[in-house]
């Protein structure tokens, strides 16, 4: 095993996430596994709370997921990084999952199963489309729990502070290094965005996003429009 018993960083962003960040905690609490809690200016007493639930680091850093993603791997000791949302938990198999598919050197990274919190046949539907993007295009999304080795983000030069798809940009550099392993372990993360807006509103909101992305319109307009509460 890597550096001082640890062969897997996971780095949890959070900004005000309380009352959610010790499930996310809890299923990372494994050996060889370091947790780090990188908050982005709670006012919640989320850092506070991750103290508390034991979390192996806490670190503060300026607000952004992408920023907030690259200070935790900059202080990671194992030679693989986990970023993993602060409302999402693991299978309990996560661990030895990702490290077996690792033991292959071409797989470069991964992800894992989508799995929505809460009954609707409108989130079992994205759940569904989710596979679908994962499998025929490759491209799963940050709460689906991506890892990657460090090395990669090492030669990269870490993590570009974009406003938003830095988990995209994370998929693209996982597959420039190798493989991208799909795993069939579930990361169960929070439907409240689906709930708030709707399930069918939200996953276009998703697609009209994601074609700026391969369009390449500027990303801070896309975030802009991507982050403004829809009306009623």
């Amino acid at each position: 095993m890597p550096r001082e018993g640890v062969a897997i960083s996971v780095v949890i962003p959070t900004l005000n996430e309380q009352s959610r960040i010790g499930r996310a905690l809890a299923c990372t609490a494994l050996p060889g596994v370091e947790r780090i809690v990188v908050d982005g200016g709670s006012r919640d007493g989320t850092a506070e709370t991750a103290r508390f639930l034991r979390a192996e680091r806490v670190v503060a850093s300026a607000p952004g997921r992408a920023r907030q993603m690259d200070a935790g791997y900059r202080e990671a000791r194992g030679e693989v990084v986990l970023f993993l949302h602060a409302d999402t938990e693991l299978d309990p198999t996560w661990r030895d999952a990702a490290l077996h598919a690792l033991e292959d050197p071409a797989t470069a990274g991964g992800a894992f199963r989508l799995r929505f919190e809460g009954p609707g046949l409108g989130l079992r539907l994205v759940e569904w489309g989710a596979r679908l993007r994962s499998r025929l295009g490759g491209l799963p999304y940050g709460d689906q729990g991506l890892f990657v080795r460090k090395r990669l983000l090492d030669a990269a030069g870490g993590i570009a502070p974009v406003p938003i798809f830095e988990d995209l940009d994370l998929v693209k550099l996982i597959k420039r290094g190798g493989r991208l392993a799909l795993l069939p372990q579930c990361a169960r993360t929070s439907a409240r965005r689906y709930e708030r807006n709707g399930a069918l509103r939200q996953v276009l909101r998703n697609q009209a996003a994601l074609a700026g992305y391969f369009l390449r319109l500027p990303r801070s307009r896309v975030a802009a429009w991507y982050r403004r509460r829809p009306a009623a």
